[in-house]
């Protein structure tokens, strides 16, 4: 049984109630960590992702940390991960594990110990049931909507203290990154609220067969609610020439409204992994501190209406000269239309 359920992990896909945190030996795998300090202001982002090559596998690595433009990215000839536990090393540049993450790229090192996580409680990971679905293109799966993250950043020798900061992580993984994806989160609220939202989306394939699909959850208090086909209908919008990202979801009984904006601030530019070329593009925009407003309603009544100003929302593609367009306009019409 353990044979069978190693070899269907592979496919991409977890059955119901499986850890999809480990490697599935995708061509693609990318973990992501999000670290909140509001009080200072702060937003750090932390990734890595282990792409598969007939040489052996490399890894991408990034941090980026607002306030400031500070991004160091890296691709790296050398990764591990456990494919029976959370176990993610790239030698000499980072550890992470469920209590713990480190990470160093030239003059920029996080270390943080993670406690207190809201881990994902649902037998299904973020995408539904496209989760059990073998052979898609990409999967994604929020795994801690909150927690408390305690240690330090250090940029060019100066030191920052992370006190009881915030915490989001998730994975994503698959054949490389879609042709073009959306996404956003937020968990820091001006009012406080113990809420956490999570959107996503992209080209999903699925052999000849592709389409724009997206998909969002939402945790308030210790309820969570998923947003995915074909359960609920989700649309989701961005438009960088207003700066604006928009997602509606319904499923029965339930609506969510994500009002998501930059704010006309520059966002930070991640890399992007090209799996069969051992390399990074710069194609990837992430503002670390946009404004998100979120409505939730339960049989049209407003369940939670709240808006956090450290939110993370991010539009990118896989095609260099598109990002390099949209990195010289900053907001163009680039996907105006397309989700």
């Amino acid at each position: 049984m353990v044979g069978l359920s190693a070899a269907f992990r592979r496919t991409g896909a977890d059955l119901p109630g499986g850890d999809p945190r480990p490697t599935h030996h995708a061509e693609m795998e990318g973990w992501f960590w999000r670290i909140t300090a509001p009080d200072a202001g702060r937003v750090v982002v932390a990734l890595c992702g282990i792409n598969r090559h007939a040489d052996g596998p490399w890894a991408t690595t990034a941090i980026a940390v607002h306030p400031g433009a500070v991004t160091r990215s890296a691709a790296l000839p050398d990764a591990a991960a456990s494919d029976t536990a959370f176990e993610v090393v790239v030698p000499g540049h980072l550890d992470a594990g469920p209590s713990h993450l480190r990470s160093s790229i030239d003059d920029v090192e996080l270390d943080v110990a993670l406690a207190d996580l809201r881990e994902w409680p649902l037998r299904l990971g973020g995408g539904g049931l496209f989760s059990a679905v073998p052979w898609l293109s990409q999967y994604w799966h929020p795994h801690v909507l909150g927690g408390r993250a305690s240690g330090a950043v250090s940029v060019a020798g100066e030191r920052f203290e992370l006190r009881d900061a915030r915490v989001y992580a998730e994975k994503n993984w698959g054949a490389g990154f879609p042709s073009h994806w959306w996404w956003g989160e937020a968990h820091d609220f001006d009012d406080g609220a113990d809420v956490c939202v999570a959107f996503g989306g992209g080209h999903l394939q699925a052999g000849p067969v592709g389409a724009d699909v997206g998909g969002c959850v939402m945790r308030v208090g210790a309820r969570v609610l998923r947003f995915a086909p074909p359960a609920a209908l989700v649309r989701s919008h961005v438009d960088l020439e207003s700066g604006r990202w928009t997602v509606v979801a319904r499923r029965p009984g339930w609506r969510l409204d994500v009002d998501g904006h930059g704010d006309g601030r520059m966002p930070h530019v991640l890399p992007v992994p090209v799996p069969s070329e051992r390399r990074n593009i710069d194609t990837d925009l992430e503002h670390l501190a946009g404004r998100m407003t979120v409505t939730l309603q339960r049989r049209g009544h407003v369940v939670y209406r709240g808006t956090s100003h450290l939110a993370g929302l991010e539009i990118g593609t896989t095609d260099d000269a598109l990002a390099a367009r949209q990195r010289a306009a900053v907001t163009p019409v680039l996907f105006d239309g397309l989700v």
